[in-house]
């Protein structure tokens, strides 16, 4: 994760409730148990050590390269979670072999900040998977392929 995905969520780790909500439901508090309990790899120029969230190590390198190394020396399953710039630089190294999608019946056009795909590359999406949990949030998985060419019908 970058910087700003692991202020905010190691904030919620250390008992932050986000704004406009009283407390955590308890499926959320499980949530954020577990991550904590995951290692975490945080990509970040601007973090000093130590990190206070439990099990988060800083990166200062290049995110690319570290992450090309982490692949290589097959270091397990590699995820991220937020972090849209990173996400975006992964992706456009090719070192992104799975592109998780999970669709929440909320639109957020008031409240939301950044669309998720501005800046991203153009992306053919093949579908590897999908589920539906308590009929309504979707879990799609597709593998990426970044498209040299614009898809067919997209403006020039």
């Amino acid at each position: 994760m970058g910087a700003n995905t692991y202020r905010l969520m190691s904030g919620f780790a250390a008992g932050e409730v986000p704004e406009g909500q009283e407390e955590f439901r308890p499926e959320e508090e499980a949530s954020v148990d577990e991550l904590t309990q995951a290692s975490k790899v945080v990509f970040s120029s601007s973090l000093e050590e130590p990190l206070t969230w439990a099990n988060s190590t800083l990166v200062r390198d290049d995110a690319v390269e570290a992450v090309r190394a982490m692949k290589s020396s097959g270091s397990g399953l590699l995820s991220t979670i937020g972090s849209l710039g990173l996400s975006r630089s992964l992706l456009r190294a090719g070192l992104v072999d799975r592109f998780r999608v999970v669709m929440f019946p909320v639109i957020t056009g008031a409240t939301g900040e950044e669309r998720i795909y501005d800046g991203y590359p153009d992306v053919a999406l093949d579908m590897t998977e999908h589920r539906t949990f308590d009929g309504r949030i979707q879990l799609v998985e597709y593998k990426p392929r970044v498209l040299e060419h614009p898809p067919l019908g997209a403006p020039a």
